[in-house]
């Protein structure tokens, strides 16, 4: 019983670490938390991924409540990612519930260290000073609902980190309306994964209930001090400008 009552609290501590990554930085935290499953309770990749799927579902949904609230998500461009997201995420999560777990768990440890190479390297060149692209018409979203709904089938996770870059590189949008919409694609692409996944049997509900309300507990407040943080910076560069001759 205590050692059970170890693990919840285990979880619920990872789901707001998870939490505050999600809030801040538009993603569900999964990233984090699958590898910790794997090695602090011994699951295999499968029921890792399906297990941290609980912890992710709430986490985006109230994540997309919030950017909605607070910087209007074009509900066009979402409802076209979020539907073409859909299309793609079951059939490759029950797909992926039939591999080798060996085979998906060395997949997620590329796909991982290529997700922090790009991390490192857009940060290196100074990602958030790169100019963004010329807008395109808004369906061509739906080719980005496709590929996130294929990763976040494929890797329970991953979908709303890919999905911001191209938005903002291919479709001119600010990185705050591209997490918004990163969110979108998520949110329904997430919960059909789980669906899978528990169908599958690859799901932990003990350890995932646990994560999903130390999640739910985090990311607002960490949603809060994201929009704090784009602020400060927003006013930090436009002091430059002000003070230049020409500009006042």
């Amino acid at each position: 019983m205590i050692a059970t009552a170890i693990h919840v609290a285990a979880a619920a501590g990872l789901g707001g670490m998870a939490g505050l990554l999600g809030g801040l930085f538009g993603v569900g935290g999964g990233f984090l938390v699958i590898p910790l499953l794997g090695f602090f309770y011994g699951m295999d990749q499968q029921t890792a991924q399906g297990t941290a799927l609980i912890m992710v579902v709430p986490n985006v949904l109230w994540a997309f409540s919030r950017y909605q609230r607070r910087f209007a998500v074009d509900l066009r461009m979402a409802a076209a990612i979020a539907g073409s997201a859909l299309i793609a995420a079951y059939p490759t999560a029950r797909f992926t519930t039939g591999l080798d777990p060996h085979f998906v768990r060395l997949a997620f440890a590329v796909f991982l260290a290529t997700t922090a190479g790009t991390v490192a390297y857009r940060a290196w060149r100074g990602g958030a000073r790169v100019g963004r692209g010329r807008r395109r018409a808004w369906g061509w979203v739906t080719v980005v609902g496709v590929v996130g709904g294929v990763v976040s089938g494929f890797f329970g996770v991953g979908g709303a980190f890919i999905a911001p870059p191209l938005l903002t590189t291919f479709f001119g949008l600010r990185q705050l309306e591209a997490q918004g919409l990163a969110l979108a694609l998520v949110s329904p692409s997430a919960l059909l994964a789980l669906v899978a996944y528990a169908g599958a049997g690859r799901v932990d509900w003990l350890v995932g209930l646990p994560l999903a309300l130390g999640g739910i507990a985090a990311i607002s407040a960490a949603i809060s001090a994201g929009v704090i943080m784009h602020r400060a910076h927003a006013r930090d560069r436009a002091i430059p400008q002000r003070g230049r001759p020409g500009l006042h």
